[in-house]
């Protein structure tokens, strides 16, 4: 039986590329991007902070960055030009304490925070009851809210201006609700001179409207009225009344736009923040004004001049150590050359 070709092509159709926006629409600047990588050899559980920080980060950040024994901070500045980044969050670790950089390309300044606490978000999401992550969770970035830096210290002040330009800023009269998911929130404590970061995500609920009724317009699920006479006990009964609502007036708000199905411009809503991590204690120890190197604003150790030769002292070594990893980079190279010579020959 003859078998009849098709001939007709099919048409190609273009993948749609969603580009994002490289200018901020509110400052006329560029929109800030950043790399999360490490320097040195990092555990297991300090890997996961780094994509942990990676996702807090999105969408203005690299999340599938590879890197490699060989590369040093020039070869991410390099790359850093042309793609548009603005900041690194470098992650390291020593005999002591893992630490936190966080600098301003190219020319700096460079932050220096000592991390003594922190948890995975994992961490956080095992340890609640019910973990909530939207899969639109991350196509905007965070809400930054910066609180007790406002001493009028320098260090300070180069603090709240480092973590205000590393997000994206936002006009109050312009942005859209939809986009305000999630939100970083830093307290500086005076008497310790610790920082708590923290990483929420941002939830809305209307007062007064029961949790079934909610879920009902929200997910459009046909409730189980089973076991009940009339349809009134599925509001009226108790137990599926106003369960866990918020009659606190400073918790509610009342929105200037509608915000879904159940989140209406005319009621108020309650505003619930949910921890999903990563969250860490941090100790700002050291200001440097270049990119990880140039001279020390400020110490938490006080002697600057000794710091600096700490800082020089250190900044040799990593050279070094690097400059033997690309030496043994390229014998290994040059010993797999020889053994194809051989198998060639």
């Amino acid at each position: 039986m003859a078998r009849f070709r098709n001939n007709k092509r099919k048409a190609f159709v273009k993948p749609i590329i969603r580009k994002q926006p490289t200018v901020d629409h509110v400052t006329g600047d560029k929109i800030p991007k950043s790399f999360v990588f490490a320097r040195g050899k990092l555990p297991g559980v300090l890997r996961q902070l780094q994509m942990d920080l990676r996702k807090l980060m999105l969408p203005f950040t690299a999340l599938k960055l590879k890197e490699k024994k060989r590369n040093n901070l020039k070869d991410f500045l390099n790359v850093a030009g042309p793609m548009g980044v603005t900041h690194f969050l470098i992650l390291s670790k020593t005999e002591t304490a893992p630490y936190l950089r966080v600098a301003r390309t190219p020319q700096g300044p460079t932050l220096t925070f000592k991390i003594h606490e922190y948890s995975l978000a994992t961490d956080i999401a095992q340890s609640q009851l019910r973990p909530r992550c939207p899969k639109d969770l991350f196509n905007n970035p965070p809400l930054i809210v910066l609180s007790g830096f406002g001493t009028g210290e320098q260090h300070l002040k180069l603090t709240t201006i480092m973590f205000q330009n590393i997000f994206p800023a936002i006009d109050i009269n312009t942005v859209k609700l939809s986009s305000c998911q999630r939100i970083v929130l830093l307290n500086y404590n005076k008497d310790t001179k610790l920082i708590d970061f923290r990483h929420y995500s941002i939830r809305l609920q209307p007062v007064g409207v029961s949790r079934r009724i909610r879920k009902f317009v929200q997910n459009h699920q046909v409730p189980d009225l089973r076991n009940l006479q009339d349809v009134s006990d599925f509001v009226t009964k108790a137990g599926y009344g106003s369960e866990s609502e918020v009659d606190d007036e400073a918790a509610t708000v009342s929105l200037p736009m509608d915000l879904g199905r159940v989140n209406r411009a005319s009621n108020k809503s309650a505003v619930k923040l949910q921890e999903i991590g990563p969250r860490m204690t941090l100790q700002l120890i050291k200001v440097e004004e270049g990119l990880c190197s140039g001279g020390i604003i400020f110490s938490e150790f006080g002697n600057v001049s000794s710091e600096n030769k700490k800082t020089n002292e250190g900044e040799q070594q990593r050279d070094e150590e690097e400059d033997e990893q690309e030496h043994e980079g390229e014998q290994e190279d040059d010993e797999d050359e020889d053994e194809d010579e051989q198998e060639d020959d």
